[in-house]
């Protein structure tokens, strides 16, 4: 979904800048008028199906959703393996589960960043960022009843360059964080019903 991260306090009163940095700006601000007119279209459910493949390694395979008054399929499935390292009892056949959030998050913020400065004309030169994600294995490992499972903190930052002033840059990297599907559920939670079949 391109136009995550931009809203209308983002949208300039002038004419809409042309396609930059990988972006259709024309087609994300049509996006943001449409739903603007529509909003019914912006309901999407996203999905995901897992396949347990021996000890701690899985396979989840991302193939179709819904939204924009439709169903729609990807290109292809997107697979991504999940293992843990042997110092975690896994063979280490993917990341683990806790590295695919931190990706989660990095790939939402930095498609925001692309987006927002598209819509703000500002070119990219370069967008890196690295996270960290702490956690205590005595919650998961039950060995520890005021431990969390998950991480106890996380931090992101980014290195961006581009025809901007420094001021500028970080007002994108702002904005895409204001605007971030993830960085919202991550710090806002989301309520999750777990079911079982047999």
């Amino acid at each position: 979904m391109s136009a995550h991260a931009i809203s209308a306090e983002t949208m300039p009163a002038k004419k809409i800048p042309a396609p930059l940095n990988g972006i259709s700006t024309p087609a994300l601000f049509a996006t943001i008028d449409v739903v603007k007119n529509q909003p019914q279209l912006a309901a999407f459910q996203f999905r995901a199906r897992g396949d347990w493949l021996g000890g701690t390694h899985m396979r989840t395979t991302m193939s179709d959703f819904s939204g924009a008054g439709g169903e729609h399929s990807h290109k292809s499935a997107y697979m991504a393996e999940a293992d843990h390292p042997p110092v975690l009892c896994g063979q280490d056949n993917g990341a683990t589960p806790v590295e695919y959030v931190l990706h989660a998050l990095a790939a939402c913020l930095t498609a925001g960043i692309a987006n927002i400065a598209a819509a703000r004309g500002i070119t990219l030169h370069s967008v890196t960022s690295s996270l960290e994600g702490d956690m205590d294995l005595r919650g998961i490992l039950g060995l520890s009843k005021t431990v969390r499972n998950g991480f106890s903190g996380m931090r992101v930052c980014f290195d961006i360059k581009g025809d901007a002033p420094e001021a500028k840059l970080k007002e994108v990297v702002q904005q895409a964080c204001a605007r971030s599907a993830v960085l919202d559920i991550l710090t806002n939670g989301v309520p999750i019903k777990v079911e079982t079949n047999t």
